[in-house]
C-alpha cells in the first residue's frame, strides 16, 4: 500500500458464512438456537462440511472489518490488517474485502491455524445461531503490521476484540505509536463489556496513553471505569480525547474536553437485528471525521448508519445512508 488511506483498520479477520437451515438441522447437529458459541477447529470443519449442502453466503467479517467496509461505502479510502491462513477461506476473505474497495495486503500465513470463520445459521423465522472459530485471527502479532501503510493513514482504527492476546496488545501499542509519530489519529472500539472485564487495566492504560478517538457503548464504558455513565464521560473529558459513547435508543454522547454533544438516535420503524450497530456507528463517524466534518455531524452520520443496519439482518449496510 503506497497511497494515503483515510482509515486503516486492525482487527480479527473472520469470514462470515451465512446459511439458511431448518430447525431440524440445528437439532441434528447439536447447535444451541439463537446463541453465539465459540468452537474449536474440529467442530468448525465438521459444521463447514455439514452446511455445504445449503446455498450459503460468505462475507469478510469481524467487527473491525464491518466498520471498515461501512466507511468505504461512504466514500472513505480504507485498508485492513488481519491474519488469515493460506486456505480457501483466507483467499475468499481477502477477495471479499477487495470487492468492497478495501485494501487488504496482509500476507496469508502458512501453517498455524486455519482462517477464522463464523458459521451463522439462519432458521426460517430469522433467528441467527452463530458458531465462531477464531482460528488464525488470534495469532496476530506486530509482525503482521504494515508499518508504512499505518504511518500514512489519517486514522488507525483498533478493534477491541483483538486485544485478548499479549502479542496483540503489544501490536496495538506499536501501531498507535507509528500513527502518532506521523501526526495521525488512533481510534479504538472497546467492542464488548466482557472483553473489557477481562482486560480492564490494560484497556484503561491504552485509552489514557495512546488513543485519540474512543468508541464505546454505555455498558462498556461503565465497566471500564467501574462507575456510572456520567462519571465515566467526565473522566474521558479530562483526558482531552474524543469519546463517542452510544446509548442505544437514547442516541449517543460525544465528549471532547469541555465540549459535549448529545446526538439523537435515528428512529427505525422496526428493529430487526442489532448486530453491527456499534460497528456502523463507528463507520459513519470515522468516514465523516476523515473528510473533516465537525464532531456533531460525525455523530449524526454514526447514528444514521447504525439505524440503517439494525433495520435488516446482517452487520453490513444494505442501503445508502443520508442525513435528515
Amino acid at each position: 500500500m503506497t497511497n494515503t488511506l483515510d482509515i486503516m483498520g486492525i482487527g480479527n479477520a473472520i469470514m462470515d458464512v451465512i446459511a439458511p437451515v431448518s430447525e431440524s438441522f440445528l437439532v441434528a447437529n447439536g447447535i444451541t438456537r439463537g446463541a453465539m458459541t465459540l468452537i474449536d477447529e474440529a467442530r468448525a470443519v465438521e459444521l463447514t462440511d455439514a452446511i455445504s449442502v445449503f446455498n450459503s453466503t460468505q462475507i469478510a467479517g469481524g467487527s473491525g472489518a464491518n466498520t471498515i467496509v461501512g466507511a468505504a461505502q461512504l466514500g472513505a479510502k480504507t485498508g485492513y490488517i488481519g491474519v488469515v491462513s493460506d486456505d480457501d477461506i483466507g483467499t475468499q476473505f481477502a477477495a471479499s474485502l477487495k470487492d468492497c474497495g478495501v485494501a487488504f495486503d496482509t500476507p496469508a500465513q502458512t501453517g498455524g491455524l486455519p482462517t477464522a470463520r463464523s458459521l451463522i445459521l439462519v432458521t426460517p423465522d430469522g433467528e441467527r445461531s452463530m458458531n465462531t472459530f477464531l482460528g488464525a485471527s488470534i495469532q496476530f502479532t506486530d509482525v503482521h503490521l504494515d508499518d508504512e501503510a499505518i504511518k500514512t493513514a489519517k486514522i488507525v482504527y483498533l478493534e477491541g476484540y483483538l486485544f485478548d492476546g499479549d502479542a496483540a496488545k503489544a501490536a496495538f501499542i506499536k501501531a498507535a505509536e507509528l500513527a502518532r509519530v506521523s501526526g495521525h489519529k488512533v481510534a479504538l472500539t472497546l467492542s464488548d463489556s466482557f472483553c473489557v472485564d477481562r482486560h480492564r487495566s490494560a484497556f484503561a492504560a491504552l485509552v489514557k496513553n495512546h488513543i485519540d478517538i474512543l468508541f464505546a457503548n454505555e455498558a462498556e464504558i461503565t465497566s471500564l471505569y467501574e462507575t456510572d455513565f456520567e462519571s465515566a464521560a467526565a473522566k474521558l473529558a479530562g483526558f482531552g480525547i474524543i469519546a463517542a459513547l452510544t446509548r442505544s435508543e437514547k442516541g449517543s454522547v460525544i465528549v471532547h474536553g469541555n465540549d459535549t454533544y448529545t446526538i439523537a438516535s435515528v428512529p427505525v420503524e422496526t428493529v430487526v437485528d442489532t448486530t453491527g450497530a456499534g460497528d456502523q456507528y463507528a463507520a459513519g463517524f470515522l468516514a465523516a471525521f476523515a473528510r473533516g466534518d465537525d464532531l456533531e455531524t460525525c455523530g449524526k452520520w454514526g447514528s444514521a448508519c447504525a439505524a440503517e443496519v439494525i433495520s435488516h439482518y446482517g452487520a453490513r449496510p444494505e442501503a445508502s445512508v443520508t442525513l435528515v
